[in-house]
C-alpha cells in the first residue's frame, strides 16, 4: 500500500507501506493484435502505467487503455470532430456537424503524416487500433459498455488512423474572435478606442485595413463557434430538430474565454534539490471527465510519463527520463477572416484580383438518427471555409487558419519531441511544431533548462492580422516564418524561466517585421511568479507546489493603493473603502474582501471605466475593457480622463467610488448586510460538467457532475480561476498540475481534476477532487519499483494467440 499524509494546503509526505501482491485485484483480458503480453499497473490515484516489450504493443495498449477508461469522450470527440453528431443524437445537431465538417483537414494525407516524421503514422495506427480492439471487446462483453451508450442507445464507432490528424477543431483558437469584436468597435467609433477593449503589445498601432466595411453581421461567427464548441445534450436536444436551438444557444452570443497556462524550469543553482525542477499548469475549460489524462507508456527503448489527451497517442506534457517539458500558450495569430463580394448572378462565385472565382462546393450526406440523411453544402474559397453569407448585402465570410495546414493536429507533433534526449533535439523537433502556438520550457538530467516558442506563423507583408481584411487579392499570407526565426533561451543567467502567456518578446526582438502577434494575456500571473521566483534565493518542490496554488492578485493590489487615500461621507461606499482599507490581496475563498473586490471589478468598475472615457455608442460595442489597460489608465488619469491633471483624477476618483459603492450594494443583495458572513467562494464555483448533466434526472446528474464547490483565486492569479461575470461559474482554470524532479523521477508530482477515469461509477471519476481543491498533489511515480508498491489494479493483456 501507499500512504500520503498532508503536510500543508500544498505539500504532501508519502510513504510506501508492506504489501500483499495477493491483495491486489488482477484481470486477465486477450486482445486481438497484442503481439506479447503486456501490463497496465493503475496506481490508488488511477494512473495507468503501461509496460510494454515494444513499442508496437505499448501504443495499442495505450489506446486500447484508453478506451478503457475514456470510452465514451474520446467516441464523443471524435464524433464531434468529424461531425457525426446527429448519427446518434438526431436532427439537432445537424448544423454542429455541418460546421464541424467545415474545419477538418482536407489536404494531402501523405503530406500531413510527413510532417509529423516517419514514427507518427505508424504509432497512431498502432493507437487507432487498440481502441478499435477495446471495441471489439465490448461485443463479446456488453455487460461494460459504459453508461453513456447504454442511457442514449448507440455504439463506439470504430477509428481510422486518419481520424486522429484530421480533426482540428479541439484545438485552442487564436484573435478570430478578436477580430470581429475589434471591427465591431471601429464600426461604432475608432480602432483608437479598441484599446480600451484590448491593449496591443508591443505598443503598435493598427488600422482599418483598406477596402474593409467594418460593420460586420451580428452573427458572423455563429458557424464558427458551432464547430468550436463542446457538446451539449438534453431531453429536448434528443427529440427533435426544433430542438436545435438548444444546441446553438451559446454561438449566438460567444464569450471572450482566455485559456492560459503557467511554467517555469529552474537550474540546479537556483534549485533546492540541486536538480532542474519543470513545473507546468495549463488552463482549460472544466469539463467532466477531465480534458486530460495522466499516464506512462514504458518500453526498452521509450519510457514515457505524464499529460495528454486522451484520444491522441504519446504524452505532450511531462518527461521521457531525460527531459522533462512543459507548454503554455504563446500567442501567434494563426487566423484571419476574410470578406467577399459576391457575384450578384451567381453566389457561389466572390471576386478575386478583378474577375470572379468560384467557391470549391463539397456535398456529403449527414447520417440522421430517425430521419433521413441531410445534405450538406460546404463552401470553400481558396483562402478557406465559408462561414456566413450575408445575401442582402452580396458578401461572404470565410476563415483562413494555419489550422488547416499539413501537420497542424493540436498536440499531435509531441510525437517528435517526446524522444529528445538534450535541447539540440528538443529544439530540432519544435521546428514543425504547428498547434497550439505555445511557449515549450525545458530541463534535462544535466542541469540544463531552456524555453522554446514554437507554432506556424503566417507571414502577412502588408497588414498585421488585427482585423478582417478584403478577400479580393491584396491580403495574401507570404509563407510562414521559419523556427530560427523565434526567440529561444537557453541557460539563462538568472537560474530560472517561466512563462504565463505574457507578451515575452525579448528587448530588440523585430516585432514590426514579423509581428507575430499583438493580443497577448494579461501579465499579472507572470508578474506574481516572477516575484515570487526572483525573491527565493533556493526553489524546492515544495515551493513550486505553493507557487502553483497562489492567489494573489497583481489587479486587486494596484485597486486598493488606489482606493488608500481616497474617503467618501457615503455610508456604504466608506464601508467599502474600510473593508479593502490594508487588503492583502489574496484571493481566499473565504475572503469577504475578495468577493467585494471582484464583483466590483467585473460587474461595476470596468463598465464605469468604459462608460467615462469612450462614447456610449463604442463603449456599449463591447463588454469588459481590458484590465491591464483600465488600471494603467486608473494610476495614470491624465491620458484617458481629459483636462488637467487635477481634473482628470478627479474623474477617476468619481469612477473608483462611484462604482464601489454599487459594488458593495450589490453584495448586500447577494450574501446580506453582515460583511463577516461574506465569502468569495459562495459566488464563484467550479463546476465540471458532464455532456450529458441536462438530459438525467438530478439524481443522476449529481453522480455525472463534479461539483459546484466553492473557490478562491480569480483570473489574475497563479492559481488561476477565470470565470463567468453573469453568475461566476468559473469557465477554465489548471486542472491538470505537475511538478517534475528532474532525475529523481519518483518525487515528482501531479494532479488531475476531477480524476483520472471517465466512468462516472468508478472511483477514480472524482477522487482527487478534494486534493486538487486543497493544493494537493500525488506522487508522479517511474520506475517500475515505485509503481509495484502503489499498485491498486493489475490488467495483464494478453495476445489472442495465448487464450486461457
Amino acid at each position: 500500500m501507499f500512504a500520503c499524509t498532508a503536510l500543508s494546503a500544498v505539500s504532501v509526505q508519502c510513504a510506501y507501506a508492506d504489501a500483499d501482491a495477493d491483495a491486489v485485484p488482477e484481470e486477465t483480458i486477450t486482445v486481438e493484435g497484442l503481439t506479447h503480453p503486456t501490463d497496465i499497473l493503475i496506481d490508488k490515484w488511477g494512473v495507468p502505467h503501461i509496460f510494454a516489450d515494444n513499442e508496437r504493443d505499448a501504443f495499442f495498449v495505450q489506446g486500447f487503455n484508453a478506451a478503457r477508461d475514456r470510452m465514451f469522450q474520446i467516441d464523443l470527440w471524435r464524433r464531434r470532430g468529424l461531425g457525426e453528431l446527429a448519427e446518434v443524437f438526431g436532427p439537432a445537431y445537424v448544423e454542429q456537424d455541418k460546421a464541424t465538417r467545415l474545419f477538418l483537414y482536407r489536404g494531402d494525407m501523405a503530406a500531413e503524416w510527413k510532417r509529423y516524421g516517419p514514427d507518427a503514422k505508424p504509432v497512431a495506427s498502432r493507437f487507432a487500433a487498440g481502441v478499435n480492439a477495446y471495441i471489439d471487446w465490448l461485443a463479446a462483453h456488453p455487460d461494460r459498455l459504459p453508461y453513456e451508450f447504454r442511457k442514449v442507445g448507440y455504439w463506439p464507432a470504430k477509428w481510422s488512423v486518419d481520424d486522429i490528424v484530421r480533426i482540428r477543431s479541439h484545438g485552442l483558437t487564436r484573435n478570430l474572435t478578436s477580430e470581429v469584436a475589434r471591427a465591431r468597435v471601429a464600426c461604432k467609433g475608432s480602432v483608437a478606442d479598441d484599446t480600451v477593449r484590448f491593449g496591443l503589445q508591443p505598443p503598435w498601432q493598427t488600422k482599418v485595413p483598406e477596402g474593409l466595411d467594418p460593420c460586420l453581421p451580428n452573427d458572423v461567427l455563429k458557424v464558427f463557434t458551432l464547430a468550436t464548441q463542446s457538446v451539449h445534450v438534453t431531453k429536448e436536444s434528443l427529440k427533435s430538430a426544433d430542438a436545435a436551438t438548444t444546441v446553438i444557444a451559446a454561438a449566438d452570443n460567444p464569450e471572450e474565454v482566455t485559456e492560459g497556462s503557467n511554467n517555469w524550469v529552474i537550474a540546479p543553482d537556483k534549485s533546492a534539490t540541486g536538480r532542474a525542477i519543470m513545473a507546468n499548469d495549463p488552463h482549460r475549460a472544466y469539463a467532466a471527465p477531465s480534458l486530460r489524462y495522466i499516464q506512462q507508456i514504458s518500453t526498452p527503448t521509450l519510457d514515457i510519463i505524464g499529460g495528454g489527451e486522451p484520444s491522441a497517442p504519446g504524452i505532450s506534457i511531462g518527461h521521457n527520463g531525460s527531459i522533462a517539458y512543459g507548454l503554455t500558450i504563446f500567442n501567434i495569430d494563426q487566423e484571419d477572416l476574410y470578406v467577399y463580394q459576391l457575384n450578384p448572378a451567381n453566389p457561389h462565385e466572390y471576386r478575386y484580383k478583378g474577375r470572379w472565382e468560384p467557391m470549391h462546393i463539397v456535398h456529403e450526406k449527414i447520417a440522421v438518427r430517425g430521419g433521413a440523411p441531410v445534405d450538406a453544402q460546404l463552401a470553400f474559397t481558396r483562402h478557406g471555409p465559408v462561414i456566413y453569407t450575408e445575401s442582402a448585402r452580396n458578401r461572404a465570410f470565410a476563415v483562413r487558419t494555419a489550422w488547416l495546414q499539413p501537420g497542424m493536429s493540436p498536440y499531435f507533433d509531441s510525437m517528435r519531441y517526446m524522444r529528445a534526449k538534450n535541447f539540440a533535439e528538443f529544439k530540432r523537433d519544435l521546428s514543425t511544431w504547428g498547434a497550439p502556438t505555445v511557449n515549450q520550457v525545458y530541463a534535462d538530467i544535466q542541469g540544463n533548462i531552456g524555453w522554446v516558442p514554437s507554432g506556424l506563423a503566417p507571414k502577412r507583408p502588408n497588414w498585421d492580422g488585427l482585423m478582417p481584411v478584403p478577400g479580393d487579392g491584396r491580403y495574401e499570407w507570404a509563407g510562414f516564418w521559419p523556427r530560427d526565426d523565434m526567440p529561444s533561451a537557453y541557460d539563462p543567467s538568472d537560474g530560472y524561466f517561466t512563462t504565463s502567456n505574457e507578451m515575452n518578446l525579448p528587448a530588440g526582438y523585430p516585432y514590426k517585421e514579423r509581428k507575430l502577434g499583438f493580443e497577448w494575456t494579461n501579465g499579472s500571473r507572470h508578474q506574481r511568479i516572477d516575484e515570487v521566483l526572483k525573491s527565493l534565493p533556493k526553489v524546492s518542490i515544495e515551493d513550486s507546489e505553493r507557487l502553483q496554488n497562489d492567489i494573489v492578485s497583481i489587479p486587486a493590489r494596484r485597486l486598493v493603493a488606489l482606493l488608500a487615500p481616497l474617503s467618501s461621507d457615503d455610508p456604504d461606499t466608506r464601508a467599502a473603502l474600510a473593508m479593502l482599507k490594508g487588503w492583502d490581496a489574496q484571493m481566499r475563498a473565504d475572503s469577504a474582501q475578495a468577493a467585494l473586490e471582484e464583483v466590483w471589478l467585473s460587474r461595476h468598475l470596468g463598465r464605469a471605466f468604459k462608460q467615462a472615457v469612450l462614447p456610449k455608442a463604442t463603449a456599449d460595442a463591447f463588454s469588459a475593457p481590458d484590465t491591464a489597460v483600465m488600471l494603467d489608465s486608473l494610476e495614470r488619469p491624465e491620458a484617458r480622463f481629459g483636462g488637467d491633471a487635477q481634473t482628470a483624477q478627479s474623474k477617476r476618483d468619481a469612477v473608483l467610488l462611484s462604482s464601489l459603492h454599487e459594488a458593495y450594494e450589490e453584495m448586500v443583495r447577494l450574501q446580506g448586510a453582515d460583511q463577516s458572513a461574506w465569502q468569495w467562494g459562495k459566488l464563484q464555483t467550479n463546476l465540471n460538467a458532464h455532456p450529458f448533466a441536462d438530459l438525467v434526472d438530478e439524481q443522476t446528474r449529481a453522480k455525472l457532475n463534479v461539483g459546484p464547490i466553492g473557490k478562491g483565486g480569480s483570473a489574475y492569479t497563479p492559481n488561476q480561476s477565470t470565470y463567468r461575470a453573469s453568475d461566476f461559474r468559473q469557465t477554465n482554470g489548471p486542472s491538470f498540475r505537475v511538478i517534475v524532479d528532474v532525475g529523481n523521477w519518483d518525487n515528482s508530482r501531479a494532479v488531475n481534476l476531477p480524476g483520472e477515469s471517465g466512468d462516472p461509477d468508478n472511483p477514480h471519476y472524482r477522487d482527487l477532487t478534494q486534493m486538487w481543491l486543497d493544493g494537493e498533489y500525488f506522487l508522479l511515480l517511474y520506475t517500475r519499483s515505485a509503481v509495484e508498491k502503489a499498485t491498486q489494479k493489475r490488467i495483464h493483456l494478453v495476445p489472442g494467440s495465448q487464450t486461457q
